[in-house]
């Protein structure tokens, strides 16, 4: 018998009148051991926590829900996490990808800055009816931040340059764009529109998708955590929850690649790094 069990007993005796110590010396048990109050689960409000996070952002695993807790100022060992996580048989279950021959793998160089160059590609999905909805996806290389996701019907080079004017207007002129041979990406428009602009235009390589490494690996968060948790009813509602998931990209999910930061505040960060070499690197007054 358990000693919760034993002491049950033991307050049971005592209930029918049956003195305390004559019901310890009965159930063999001694009276530090009735008194015995068993310390708080110190696992239990972190267990809820994780929990908690995991039911809100259902694509996430241990890693991502470790840095949600440190970016809320939760110092926890990673290992802790990770077996109460597994406890809690919080595990996601990832789709299995196609196994594709592999090609040279060379290292994609990180910009020390913003805006030196944008990658962009299109993912596609559906709304409920069917029809098509294509997404126009921009990351910026340096700081991770998703430029615009822009879902549409369509989107021929004409659209395309419409939409990156848009977007320079409001984080300025990047100095390079990276892409596939898409015809949207080679078309006169954008070839027109990035000579006025002295745009350079970096074209990877046919079947070589690793070459535009930054814009896949988001395509694959961006299908995983937004597209394939939703069924789109219309363009509009698409475009909602789009754009609130990137907001979310950007401000509120940490990552790893970025020492646990959101891409927003490793842009701050980077913009600070720069005002700093500037500011040193100004002669001084003597």
């Amino acid at each position: 018998m358990s000693a919760p069990a034993r002491r049950d007993v033991v307050r049971f005796m005592v209930s029918r009148g049956l003195s305390e110590r004559r019901a310890l010396r009965v159930m063999r048990m001694s009276a530090s051991a009735l008194r015995y109050q068993p310390a708080p689960d110190r696992n239990e409000t972190l267990r809820e926590r994780i929990v908690a996070l995991a039911h809100r952002h259902r694509r996430y695993g241990a890693g991502m829900i470790y840095l949600k807790l440190r970016q809320a100022g939760e110092q926890v060992n990673h290992k802790r996490v990770e077996r109460l996580y597994a406890a809690a048989r919080l595990q996601v279950k990832r789709r299995k990808r196609k196994k594709i021959p592999l090609s040279e793998r060379k290292p994609l160089g990180r910009p020390g800055a913003a805006n030196q160059v944008w990658s962009m590609d299109f993912v596609f999905d559906r709304t409920a009816e069917g029809r098509v909805i294509k997404n126009l996806t921009i990351v910026d290389d340096a700081t991770h931040e998703a430029v615009a996701i822009v879902p549409d019907r369509a989107i021929d080079g004409l659209s395309l340059t419409r939409i990156l004017d848009h977007l320079v207007l409001q984080r300025g002129l990047p100095s390079a764009l990276r892409t596939d041979n898409g015809k949207e990406f080679c078309g006169r428009a954008m070839l027109t529109w990035a000579h006025q602009r002295g745009v350079a235009l970096f074209l990877i390589e046919p079947g070589k998708p690793n070459q535009n490494a930054y814009i896949e690996s988001f395509n694959g968060r961006f299908r995983d955590e937004c597209l394939n948790e939703h069924w789109f009813t219309s363009l509009h509602h698409a475009r909602v929850i789009i754009e609130a998931w990137r907001r979310e990209y950007n401000e509120e999910r940490p990552k790893k690649g970025l020492g646990g930061l959101t891409p927003s505040a490793y842009a701050e960060q980077l913009v600070l790094k720069h005002d700093k070499v500037t500011s040193d690197s100004k002669p001084g007054c003597y």
